[in-house]
């Protein structure tokens, strides 16, 4: 059983554990030779760490810990300033960047809530693939069928499965087309995409100005619900679960089932099954603008020509050092017109606005994460594999971050199952009302 950020401040407060003995349960779980502690972390801030719980441990001790968090070890992902480290975003074009002089903003507010990290952790070179694959620093796999190697999911490969193996408590994430909740679904833990304005991103590195949002990866809704506090700059607490009774939840009919694989068909429909069965309210329903992403994306996205914008000075200095199939994903940028870019920002405004009107009387888009179980690293060798995978497993979740929406993804497969995602998706700024949601069927499926 993983452990959570409040059963953590539950035996924090009561002596039942200290910060210095959760600390080294984590730096067990990464030295561990039978795991994936070398893969899932480009650098542990070992003797850091055991000084920072030995200090929260006094001030419990004297009764001034910053907060009932204060002494929980969390995973930093390799795009986040932390001052005095290296932020080098899973790649080696970086490794001679100067260290950071200040922590990005969502660092000082984990940090001045006494939350304590404990290294940084492994990622899709620059964020860019829901693969999670690193063919710098090697490729943490899933703990799923581990003997096969499996996919971790990306971008934040390192940080799910950190929380996945107890490495953790919580891991930092980014979302850009769903790379919180991808390695979530694939590593069954919770994993979630906030609405973007909610979080700073000063202090990471970008992928897309966008789309990109910043958000916590956990063992429950309520770990990655404290977490996204802290990151927002809010007072955290537990969300109140809401009865499925009377909830109102809609399928999109478009896109989201496309290609299910049997074991997430499966899955997913029994778990609509059962949240039917406990009084939810269930209806597919057609959503048009769905479609219309597709249409005012052929052109191309978002995402290439902002990050071409920031990589392209890097890339003619260093380019040999990137990853091939993240920098031929960059260089598609400069393809974009000016026009065609523009066009595509005021398309994103009318599809939103069409959206929100479609989804205001539901409390939760309902959809599997991805619509496949994780394949094997090995199945990835060529890359019109890699590519084809990459792009089912991004279509899902980047609908959300499209739609500036919050989402969710929570595991709901059988234990011992292949791990399977269900996401919520809530609206633009309904971040406490998903996480009450989710809450609720959370309860409901481990019920």
């Amino acid at each position: 059983m993983l452990r959570t950020v409040q059963g953590c401040a539950e035996d924090l407060a009561t002596g039942a554990v200290t910060a210095r003995a959760l600390v080294e349960e984590c730096l067990a779980a990464i030295a561990n030779p039978a795991g994936e502690g070398s893969r899932a972390f480009i650098s542990v801030s070992a003797e850091a760490a055991r000084a920072s719980a030995d200090a929260h441990d006094a001030l419990r001790r004297a009764g001034r810990q910053p907060s009932p968090y204060a002494g929980i070890p969390f995973a930093v992902k390799d795009l986040y300033d932390v001052a005095g480290e290296q932020t080098c975003a899973g790649s080696r074009a970086l490794a001679d960047a100067a260290p950071a002089t200040a922590h990005a903003p969502t660092i000082a507010r984990m940090l001045a809530a006494g939350l304590i990290p404990i290294g940084r952790t492994n990622m899709t070179e620059f964020a860019y693939s829901g693969i999670g694959a690193n063919p710098h620093y090697g490729t943490p796999l899933s703990p799923w069928d581990r003997a096969s190697g499996r996919i971790p999911g990306g971008s934040s490969s390192g940080s799910g499965v950190a929380v996945a193996d107890g490495m953790a408590v919580v891991a930092l994430g980014s979302d850009t087309g769903g790379s919180c909740r991808i390695p979530a679904a694939l590593c069954g833990i919770v994993g979630y995409k906030p609405t973007a304005s909610r979080v700073p991103l000063d202090g990471v590195v970008p992928l897309s100005g966008s789309l990109d949002s910043l958000g916590p990866l956990g063992a429950s809704v309520a770990c990655c619900a404290i977490v996204d506090a802290v990151l927002a700059g809010e007072t955290p607490a537990l969300p109140a679960a809401r009865p499925l009774a009377g909830l109102r939840l809609a399928i999109p009919h478009e896109i989201v089932r496309d290609g299910m694989d049997p074991v997430v068909s499966e899955t997913f429909e029994r778990t609509l099954a059962r949240l039917s069965e406990l009084g939810a309210g269930i209806a597919e329903l057609r959503f048009a603008p769905l479609l219309d992403i597709g249409k005012a994306t052929a052109r191309g996205g978002l995402v290439a020509p902002e990050a071409y914008d920031w990589h392209r000075d890097l890339m003619a200095a260093k380019g040999a050092l990137y990853d091939p199939r993240v920098r031929s994903r960059i260089e598609t940028g400069p393809q974009m017109s000016a026009p065609d870019y523009v066009a595509l920002v005021a398309a994103r405004a009318r599809i939103r606005a069409a959206m929100d009107a479609l989804t205001a009387p539901y409390d939760a888009l309902l959809m599997p994460t991805v619509p496949i179980v994780a394949p094997r690293l090995d199945e990835l060798a060529e890359d019109a594999a890699y590519f084809r995978l990459n792009n089912l497993l991004l279509r899902n979740p980047s609908l959300g971050n499209f739609l500036d929406r919050c989402a969710i993804s929570l595991p709901c497969h059988k234990p011992g199952d292949a791990p399977v995602g269900l996401m919520l998706m809530g609206e633009t700024g309904g971040d406490a009302t998903l996480f009450a949601v989710a809450a609720g069927i959370e309860a409901a499926l481990a019920a």
